[in-house]
């Protein structure tokens, strides 16, 4: 690895890298539509976020809780869309709002060097103004359900809720193609998910953590907020018990890529509509709806009384939210309802949208379901490497 030694050294090697990406393997990852009514509605958000700077300031929690060990990233809520965080890289540190992902295992976020109109609407990280950067001289391609990012390899230092991880690998992007991440609330994504999902030779962040001894306990935990921007938080080390209620249920985790567990049925008015048998789901926090097989979803969308719109959404009426009854997710034994009130969601102009998508061509496994943020504001989930299983309890 080398440090970059000037201006004209940088544009050389940077160059040969654009021409390297176009003969790059792509990664797939499991990333669905979490962004897309924002490109539906994007007048709406750009008054949104002309109302809601960036740099919104989160003082509702302490970064660290030394009497619990844990550390506390706050996120901010977008329209129930995305969570969002704040993170900054290099020395001095340059800040980044990225997606707290546990569909995904690599961090990334825009460079100077990007040519992509997306990167110009976000903040992006230049080598040359931190100490500690280092390159790798190696190009990368990450390719996600709602958009792609090519670029190359870097470590760095990389502070977030008390944290500092140092010599961190991430991603740099040179070219930001389509209008999702042009579009898009957040500048870049940080995956935790296993490390088996990461680019090759690399080590995630959630990993350097624990390798660096920076957090006691092998786990973090996430609560959503519903509606409310704030209130959010992602946490590391430990688990904060007033962030739910009752007890934490444990669910093994089926296969170490995804944060994937086996889950028995999906039930309505105590009937199966859905995983008949049993199927598999992956418990994603960058995914904002319920995504599942394409033809179980559908028979889904029929029984709510939801009808596809020309854009190809599934739209519904707003009156049902009061009177469909619960859609219940059953894992590992124990029913986990969805209301209503959830899994319809109201957009601008009073219309509202099914929470439930078409996983179409994104999923591994051709009947395996994501579990998103509709699903994940209800239900407060702790990620436990150390045992690998997954928590899960009433949120507060």
């Amino acid at each position: 690895m080398l440090r970059t030694r000037g201006e004209s050294m940088k544009w050389f090697w940077v160059l040969g890298l654009v021409a390297l990406s176009e003969c790059l393997v792509t990664i797939p990852l499991t990333r669905v539509k979490s962004m897309r009514e924002n490109l539906r509605e994007k007048d709406r958000l750009k008054d949104f976020l002309e109302n809601h700077p960036y740099n919104l300031a989160y003082k509702f929690v302490d970064s660290v809780n030394l009497d619990l060990g844990i550390y506390f990233e706050p996120m901010r809520n977008y329209l129930d869309l995305a969570y969002v965080g704040t993170i900054s890289i290099g020395t001095p540190p340059q800040e980044f709002k990225v997606i707290f992902d546990t569909g995904s295992s690599d961090l990334w976020v825009p460079s100077v060097y990007c040519s992509s109109p997306a990167c110009a609407n976000h903040n992006v990280f230049n080598p040359l103004r931190s100490s500690t950067f280092r390159i790798s001289g190696r190009p990368i391609h990450l390719q996600y359900g709602s958009g792609t990012m090519s670029g190359f390899l870097a470590y760095d230092t990389v502070r977030f809720g008390g944290l500092v991880d140092v010599a961190q690998a991430f991603g740099l992007s040179l070219r930001e193609p389509g209008k999702f991440m042009e579009y898009a609330v957040f500048d870049g994504i940080l995956g935790l998910a296993y490390p088996s999902l990461s680019l090759r030779g690399t080590v995630p962040v959630f990993d350097n953590l624990w390798k660096q001894g920076l957090i006691s306990q092998e786990l973090f935990a996430f609560y959503l907020s519903k509606k409310d921007e704030e209130g959010s938080v992602v946490m590391f080390g430990g688990v904060d018990h007033s962030y739910y209620s009752g007890d934490l249920n444990w669910v093994p985790v089926s296969k170490r890529l995804y944060w994937q567990l086996s889950m028995d049925s999906i039930s309505m008015n105590g009937e199966v509509i859905a995983c008949d048998g049993g199927c598999q789901a992956i418990i994603d926090t960058g995914t904002s709806l319920l995504i599942g097989p394409s033809h179980v979803v559908f028979n889904i969308q029929m029984i709510i009384g939801a009808n596809r719109s020309y854009s190809g959404e599934y739209v519904v009426d707003c009156d049902a939210a009061n009177t469909l009854p619960d859609i219940v997710f059953t894992i590992n034994g124990i029913d986990y309802p969805v209301p209503a009130s959830a899994y319809i969601q109201e957009g601008p102009q009073g219309t509202c949208y099914s929470g439930f998508d078409e996983s179409g061509d994104s999923l591994l496994v051709s009947d395996s379901w994501i579990l998103g943020d509709v699903f994940l504001r209800l239900y407060f989930t702790v990620f436990d490497r150390e045992n690998n299983r997954i928590g899960l309890a009433l949120a507060v």
